[in-house]
């Protein structure tokens, strides 16, 4: 009698659970989308780095990310609004000079004046509360490029640069730096098929001089000096040079600076009821 009841109570268990997703890992870009007052427009970009507020990804474990893997809170992974997907990118903690590597999967967060969203994991790691953080993004190219031509669904690429070997990550950091943890491997053995799960990175972090800055809100980015001095005066805002853009000298038109993130997302949202819907939030 008593294994007649647990086998009906294993039988009732095992039916009220979720169906197991299965992964489905594949290159995407994606179309635009809009959220909180902005639009997003996803693209390719191997080197690419910028600045802003990281915050904790707070979705639920199984569920299938932009790029068909499945969410795990423990990974090393994180969601961005704009780049291809999966990308490889480290991500600093400017507040505390923490460094780690994740795998950006997901398109989010879902809010104008935040950048990034890191699993739990990672933002542990990161050294993380429950606010929004100052970050820094810097693309691995060589990392991000490899899966782009791997991966199942990715398009067509014409790339003299990507390497062939293995791609060995290890401490650049020079002085001061300390790492805990594997190196990032990214070889033709690394190479996913379809249904099956990429690898997992290492939970690694190398700890850095902190380096805060201060928060302006960005409403462009022009090549031209001239035109950038013309929009900053019709707006009240200041001509910065970017020089991080990745994309040779730019001039940036920002509102700023800023010592609170409270003040920064006041003036975000009148940079975007304004009509200037390309402003976010950075860190310089």
């Amino acid at each position: 009698m008593k294994k007649a009841v647990l086998c009906t109570a294993l039988f009732l268990a095992a039916c009220g659970r979720a169906p197991q997703a299965t992964p489905d890992p594949h290159y995407v870009a994606g179309a635009p989308w809009q959220a909180d007052g902005r639009w997003f427009y996803p693209r390719e970009d191997f080197a690419w780095q910028g600045s802003g507020l990281a915050v904790r990804d707070h979705g639920r474990n199984g569920e299938l990310t932009a790029d068909g893997e499945v969410r795990d809170r423990t990974a090393m992974t994180g969601a961005h609004q704009t780049l291809q997907l999966p990308a490889i990118v480290s991500v600093i903690n400017l507040e505390n000079g923490r460094e780690v590597v994740v795998r950006l999967n997901d398109r989010g967060p879902a809010q104008a004046g935040r950048m990034l969203s890191l699993s739990a994991r990672a933002a542990d790691l990161l050294g993380m509360g429950d606010g929004p953080a100052r970050v820094r993004v810097v693309e691995h190219e060589a990392e991000s490029r490899r899966l782009a031509e791997t991966i199942p669904g990715a398009p067509t690429l014409e790339i003299s640069t990507a390497p062939r070997e293995g791609v060995m990550q290890t401490d650049l950091g020079g002085k001061g730096s300390s790492t805990v943890g594997a190196a990032v491997q990214a070889g033709d053995s690394a190479t996913p098929k379809a249904g099956q799960a990429l690898s997992a990175l290492p939970a690694e972090v190398r700890q850095g001089m902190a380096a805060p800055g201060m928060l302006w809100v960005e409403i462009m980015d022009l090549t031209s000096h001239y035109g950038a001095i013309v929009q900053a005066a019709r707006s009240g805002a200041v001509v910065r040079p970017d020089l991080t853009a990745g994309h040779g000298m730019m001039w940036a038109v920002r509102y700023g600076p800023f010592t609170t993130i409270q003040d920064a997302d006041s003036a975000l949202r009148r940079a975007l009821a304004a009509g200037l819907t390309g402003s976010h939030i950075i860190v310089e």
